[in-house]
Order: C-alpha cells, then structure tokens, then sequence
C-alpha cells in the first residue's frame, strides 16, 4: 500500500548534461517498509546511478523522488582521503545523523567492533588497508539505524568474517522496519531474503520478482535452493504463530515431531522446523528467542549447499567506460 512505502521514485530521468545521454528514464519504483530489494544489471547499465539516487546523492533530472527517510549510502568506492581517524569519522557522520555526541561515539566504536576494526580507532582514514577502510565505509551508513540503507557493491574488500557481519546488519534494518537497496557481484548475496529484484535494462527498471504473498514464497524458497541456509527445529506455544520477523524469510519445512511411544505430541509440543537463509539466521534465533512467551529451540544446523551450475558473469555493456554507471 502506498501509506507503506518509504521512498518511491515517479517517472525519473537522468542524464550527464544538458544534451547527454539518458542513463535512466521513465524509472518507477516504490520500497516499502522493511523490505531487502537487489538491483541487477551489465556492469555500466546504471545501477549504481539509481542507487545515487535512491539514496539522494544525485537529483533526477527528471521526475520526482518523494518519502526518503533518514538514508545512508555505502558507495562503490569510498573516498579515504579525509582529515579523520576512523573513530572520528564514525562520530562525526553519527552527528551528522542527528545522534547526541555521547551516543555517536558509543555507537561508532560498537561498529567498528563488529566488523572487527576497534584496533584501527585511531587511526587516520589515509592509513588504513583497503579491508579496513571499506569496513569504516560500511560502517558510517550503519551508526545512525537509517530507515533507508543503499549499498553498492559494499561486501567488495570485506573478508568473510565482516561480510557475514553486514549480512546481520542488513536483517537487523528490515526487521527493523527499515529498507536496504543493494548491489552485489555475487548472485547468491542474501539468496532466500530478498523481498523484490529489478534490473536495469537500457534506460529502464524491469521488475524481476513477481507479486504477491504466494509467489514471494515460491521465490524464497527457489532462491533458498541456491545459497547457504540454516535449519532450526523450534517447538512454540500452543496455538502460537510464528513471530513476525520469522515468518516473512523462513520456509517452513516440518510438521509435528512424534513422541518415543510413536503417537503425536500435542500441538503445544510440536516442533516444528524452519529453513531460514543463514544471513538471517541470528535474528531468527533471537526473535523465537525473546518473543513472548518464548519459543524453545531445539537444534540448529547449517543445511549442506546443493550444487548447481557456476553463475555466468554479466556481459560488459557496450557503453562501459563511455557512461556513467
């Protein structure tokens, strides 16, 4: 519903100058609360310039963009070259965010924890690897909890540790309430939690998901089939509908354990078991966790990865290096 949406783009265009070339045009598209959208396209096709301006960083030169809430952007390349240790920089974009001075530090230094870069606090922006200095990206879009969080390409530099860390993020936002907007080489990123997909064709978005509470399921549980997931065997109260967080990326895959004597457990002893994308696998944890009454978790394995064919690298635009992206 419209009343859902927290940001929506109407008819944009944009081009490079006056008599350039369009890059986008007759762009619609709304993201609606908690929602995980990708965007897909040719390397040069113009995701990163929608995601500028999802994110307000560009202006349409066409069209309108209305709703944007507290938003951050992680861009494809960040620039490292600012007067700021990386503890300063967090504190100074968390204020920037509106964040109390004290509340800026603490949630700059609990980033930098996360993503395993409390050592490099003090140190200057200029000095840092290109790991560590994409980790300060990453971070600095994530210390003021924006409502719209827009990144592109933003697990690149990341080791694997952060990356599943910015996995957790992400699942953090949109259970949140919050949005993210994202662009990732690997076609398999957040494989079984993404709500909507696009991609850019020409100078268009194409919708690539499609609607409905049915279909988004099927596709979640395709989508399921081709990344690592998470199997947790949880046993909730009697009459008990799973939390919401939960249902909207777990697929159910059990019904009702039986007892030693082979006869039924009762309905409030059922277990019952969940595949969740292993992005998402500690918020569902502490969802089941902390809801009230709590739900009691009995295992929880990681499924094997069924193999499939290599993912095909997106052919080169013809304009790459001509345009903007």
């Amino acid at each position: 519903m419209e009343r859902d949406l927290v940001v929506r783009l109407s008819g944009v265009g944009r081009r490079y100058g006056l008599r350039g070339p369009w890059v986008l045009r007759g762009v619609d598209l709304g993201v609606g609360a908690g929602a995980l959208v990708r965007v897909e396209g040719a390397n040069g096709s113009g995701k990163s310039t929608l995601l500028r301006l999802l994110a307000g960083i560009d202006a349409p030169s066409e069209g309108r963009v209305t709703g944007r809430p507290r938003t951050a952007f992680v861009p494809e390349r960040f620039p490292a070259a600012m007067p700021f240790t990386a503890l300063g920089y967090l504190t100074h974009m968390a204020r920037v965010h509106g964040l109390a001075r004290g509340a800026a530090e603490r949630s700059a230094e609990q980033w930098l924890e996360r993503f395993g870069a409390a050592g490099f606090a003090g140190t200057p922006l200029s000095h840092l690897s290109k790991g560590s200095s994409q980790k300060v990206a990453v971070a600095q879009a994530l210390v003021a909890a924006p409502g719209l969080l827009v990144l592109d390409e933003a697990w690149t530099g990341l080791d694997a540790a952060a990356r599943a860390e910015l996995d957790r993020a992400v699942a953090e936002r949109t259970a949140a309430g919050g949005c993210v907007v994202f662009v990732d080489h690997d076609p398999r990123r957040l494989a079984g939690a993404v709500d909507e997909a696009y991609a850019v064709d020409g100078t268009a978005l194409e919708r690539r998901t499609p609607g409905g509470s049915s279909s988004a399921a099927e596709e979640r549980a395709s989508a399921m089939r081709r990344g690592p997931t998470v199997v947790i065997v949880t046993r909730g109260p009697e009459g008990a509908e799973l939390p919401g967080p939960v249902a909207a990326v777990a697929v159910e895959t059990g019904g009702a354990v039986t007892g030693e004597t082979g006869d039924a457990m009762s309905h409030a002893a059922a277990s019952r078991t969940l595949t969740v994308p292993e992005s998402h696998s500690d918020l569902v944890l502490r969802e089941l966790l902390t809801a009230r009454p709590p739900w009691h978790v009995e295992t929880v394995e990681r499924a094997p990865v069924l193999p499939g064919p290599a993912p095909v690298p997106a052919p080169a635009s013809a304009a790459e290096g001509q345009a903007p992206r």
